[in-house]
């Protein structure tokens, strides 16, 4: 049996230069977001994109390992930021997601840069969207405040 399923869909229409998208997850908290080969590849102009998703996935996802990671240590983060960057590129002609780059501020009492660090690697190997990646080039740049 699965932790979890949750689900997200997409209905477009047109062709992909000129065609528009709308997004709507079974939640309900991704309802209505416009997706477009123009928000993808140029300005995002208040669209969304896949990459701009996966982004989120991995942020919230390494931001949740971590402050189970740190829990294990019994350590409260009073914040962690996480921002992550996905690159779309083309790799022998095709578009492909070639890189995720994780970016982290922490304020956490009681914890030295050599600690913080071993807790980043764990956190790395840990994170499910970090191993859904696991083909793409993922950096962790951390830094405790």
């Amino acid at each position: 049996m699965s932790i979890a399923e949750r689900s997200t869909g997409t209905v477009w229409e047109g062709p992909l230069a000129s065609g528009t998208g709308r997004l709507d997850s079974g939640s309900g908290a991704l309802t209505g977001l416009d997706v477009t080969w123009a928000a993808r590849t140029e300005t995002p102009g208040g669209k969304t994109s896949p990459e701009e998703l996966a982004a989120a996935a991995h942020s919230s996802c390494f931001s949740m390992a971590l402050a189970l990671k740190l829990g294990e240590q019994q350590l409260t983060p009073q914040r962690l930021d996480v921002r992550a960057t996905v690159t779309l590129d083309e790799v022998n002609g095709l578009p492909t997601i070639v890189s995720s780059a994780l970016a982290v501020k922490a304020q956490v009492s009681g914890l030295d840069a050599a600690k913080f660090q071993q807790i980043i690697d764990e956190t790395a190997e840990l994170c499910p969207v970090s191993r859904l990646f696991a083909g793409a080039k993922i950096s962790v740049k951390a830094e405790l405040e």
